[in-house]
């Protein structure tokens, strides 16, 4: 009864009456009588009700107003995120689920509380929770809340993909891959035109060219990169490698090559004090006549052309391989920012068989069309040679390649990055694109033109990696 005095004086007092001590027998009757102790507990109870009602009410507008903020996603890309409900205070939602995901390619582990999948679609992707808090009734209509994750496109789906004009004189295929043998190992090589061409429907710079010359036992293969910013270095670097091959074919017959046969024999039997010496006036007198022949038969084309010869500016590496009873001998020569590397057979050691014309012309290039080339005192260090007994793999690369995955000319020296380089190759990457190296793999020139389509920010130039193994 206390309750009901004090809950009706309340009242009373709310309502500006006033119990005069002459009605107080009065009231006290009046708050003992049961239809009124009744009445009070009714309007208590109805009270708390509301009061029940509209702390769920607020706590359900906390929750659907409650910034919630999710990590972005792409497009293709495996996306992955938890929404802790204890760390966003969710801890009175005894019922959730969240709906519509069916078309974005995405999907929601109730339990774990982690949304998941490859997004389809770019831009603002509205996820609805439907939940219900502890208080609501069972069969109450669930409370839906927006979470928004941000989708970005596919950053490959910006860039177009435009054919090049076959109708130009000096077209080319935007993309090659071929694989073959070369002496007793396999050789495959892609050339692919980088998303910047494609993009304004351009022409690849890149090019290669290889031969087995089975006469002698000798092999060649040819890398050039056409200078960016000239008209037609496309012609260029398509010719430089046909030249390199030409000029291998012609002049290294048997005759010119008994007494360099000789010398190598003697220098891995270490019975001619002088072998070193005599290599190396060899690799320099041939391989020099070879880059200067490139560099004139390019000079006739220009005249020809009636175009100057920096039209035609293209970078120059290849590589002369043979196969001994006691080991290879690799020659090489270059010209321009694209390596070459050997890698040894259990891949414990790499030799940069050329340095490349970076750092010290401030991040320029050289050309095999710069005439100075030829009259430099560094001329002499562009020549390599190794004779080994074997190897694993013998690439050739242009910047394309060079620069997204090796980065700076350093890494190049480093046989670790090799190894990520070679596991990358393998399958370890983004894309789960995978080279076999199996030589009896009939897939590999596709698989390996596949590979070259992966993505690194700012790298978009046409990319060119032969390998030897």
């Amino acid at each position: 009864m206390e309750d009901t005095r004090k809950y009706i004086e309340a009242f009373f007092f709310q309502h500006k009456i006033e119990v005069p001590p002459s009605k107080l027998s009065l009231f006290y009757d009046f708050i003992a009588n049961e239809e009124n102790i009744n009445s009070v507990k009714i309007i208590q109870e109805n009270q708390k009700m509301i009061m029940a009602n509209w702390t769920l009410k607020t706590r359900i507008d906390d929750i659907i107003s409650q910034s919630v903020s999710l990590p972005n996603g792409t497009v293709n890309k495996k996306y992955e995120s938890k929404i802790d409900f204890i760390k966003l205070g969710w801890n009175d939602i005894i019922y959730s689920e969240i709906i519509d995901l069916e078309e974005s390619g995405l999907e929601f582990n109730n339990e774990e509380e982690i949304i998941f999948g490859n997004p389809l679609i770019s831009g603002d992707l509205n996820i609805k929770l439907l939940f219900r808090i502890d208080g609501e009734s069972e069969d109450s209509i669930l409370n839906e809340k927006t979470i928004t994750i941000i989708i970005n496109p596919d950053p490959k789906s910006l860039w177009k993909e435009i054919e090049s004009d076959k109708n130009d004189p000096y077209w080319k295929e935007d993309n090659v891959a071929v694989s073959s043998n070369f002496l007793d190992k396999n050789i495959v090589i892609a050339s692919k035109r980088g998303r910047s061409h494609a993009n304004v429907g351009s022409f690849r710079d890149d090019d290669f060219a290889f031969k087995n010359i089975e006469n002698t036992g000798w092999s060649v293969i040819a890398v050039s990169d056409g200078a960016g910013g000239y008209p037609v270095t496309r012609q260029g670097s398509k010719l430089v490698c046909e030249f390199v091959i030409s000029y291998f074919k012609n002049n290294f017959t048997n005759e010119s090559l008994i007494d360099f046969d000789e010398t190598l024999l003697n220098h891995h039997n270490k019975s001619d004090e002088d072998s070193s010496k005599k290599i190396s006036h060899f690799v320099y007198d041939n391989l020099s006549k070879a880059a200067w022949s490139v560099h004139k038969q390019l000079e006739e084309f220009a005249t020809k052309s009636e175009r100057p010869l920096k039209d035609f500016h293209s970078t120059l590496i290849f590589a002369l391989v043979k196969k001994y009873d006691f080991g290879y001998a690799i020659l090489t020569f270059g010209i321009g920012d694209c390596p070459i590397g050997l890698l040894n057979k259990d891949l414990t050691e790499i030799k940069l068989m050329n340095w490349l014309d970076v750092g010290e012309f401030g991040g320029g290039t050289r050309f095999i069309t710069m005439p100075e080339i030829f009259q430099s005192d560094k001329f002499s260090t562009r020549f390599g040679f190794k004779l080994v007994d074997d190897f694993s793999y013998l690439m050739l690369m242009t910047d394309g390649i060079y620069d997204p995955k090796f980065v700076v000319e350093a890494n190049l020296e480093k046989i670790e990055k090799w190894n990520e380089f070679l596991e990358d190759l393998q399958g370890k990457n983004e894309d789960n694109c995978k080279v076999d190296f199996n030589k009896e793999n009939a897939e590999i020139a596709h698989q390996l033109s596949t590979w070259m389509d992966f993505w690194n920010p700012g790298n978009h130039d046409d990319r060119t990696l032969a390998i030897i193994y």
